[in-house]
């Protein structure tokens, strides 16, 4: 059997790339969603007129519950877990006094609590087997910082944080614990720039041009094959920032 990966938020945007191409690459997939069910059928039935199957799964991986159901469903059908893909989020631009108790919970939960949740799951199994690979869908704001965007650019460094001390506890169980900091992609979650938005920051970028979810997937399938790679923080970014 090939690999088994978990991709969470993998209906739309960059999941849905990742979880698409994983899967025409011969893995095996578990595509986790939460509200786009419409999203996740498409993407099943899409792959199946290939002839290639795929498991989609509901679940709100900001719950403890359900990010654990996720884990055990995947466990139980496929017995083993070889990648987890922590690709669920949401942004939000506001103003720092904006920023409303609601805002902060939602945001950190979904962004940060669902990597704790399937993370800790996940673990269990891969050190049974003592092997694995956990690849964080973290952003450039968390090496940046965003303004208008305090809460979604310390949730994202959190992650950052929870990769490299988690790669030093787990290297010796031979996990591997890595972090992808996508820059300007070009997808619903940034679909608030505008033409001018997207022109200024092509302008900004060395490589010239915005970058398109097939950049990070090729990014994430080199780590899924990696055995060499852990506690990094990869930013594919077009050298819009250089660090």
């Amino acid at each position: 059997m090939s690999k088994v990966i978990i991709v969470t938020g993998a209906s739309r945007g960059i999941g849905r790339n990742i979880a698409y191409n994983l899967a025409v690459n011969g893995y095996t997939v578990i595509a986790n969603y939460n509200n786009s069910e419409i999203e996740a059928i498409k993407l099943q039935n899409e792959l199946k007129e290939q002839g290639i199957e795929i498991d989609i799964f509901k679940g709100n991986v900001s719950k403890s519950q359900e990010a654990r159901k996720l884990i055990n469903y995947t466990i139980e059908k496929y017995g083993r877990i070889d990648v987890l893909i922590n690709n669920a989020g949401i942004a939000q631009e506001k103003l720092f006094t904006d920023i409303t108790e609601e805002d902060f919970d939602k945001m950190m939960k979904t962004n940060l609590y669902s990597v704790f949740y399937t993370t800790q799951e996940a673990v269990k199994y891969m050190l049974r087997d003592h092997n694995g690979s956990i690849i964080n869908i973290s952003s450039i704001y968390a090496l940046t910082g965003g303004a208008c965007e305090v809460h979604y650019s310390m949730a994202k460094a959190g992650i950052d944080g929870m990769t490299k001390s988690l790669a030093k506890e787990l290297g010796p169980s031979n996990i591997r614990v890595n972090s992808i900091a996508p820059g300007a992609i070009d997808t619903d979650m940034n679909k608030g720039l505008s033409e001018e938005d997207w022109k200024e920051v092509i302008k900004e970028t060395p490589l010239g041009r915005k970058g398109y979810p097939i950049d990070i997937t090729r990014c994430v399938k080199w780590l899924v094959e990696d055995e060499f790679t852990t506690g990094q923080v990869i930013s594919p970014n077009g050298g819009l920032v250089i660090i």
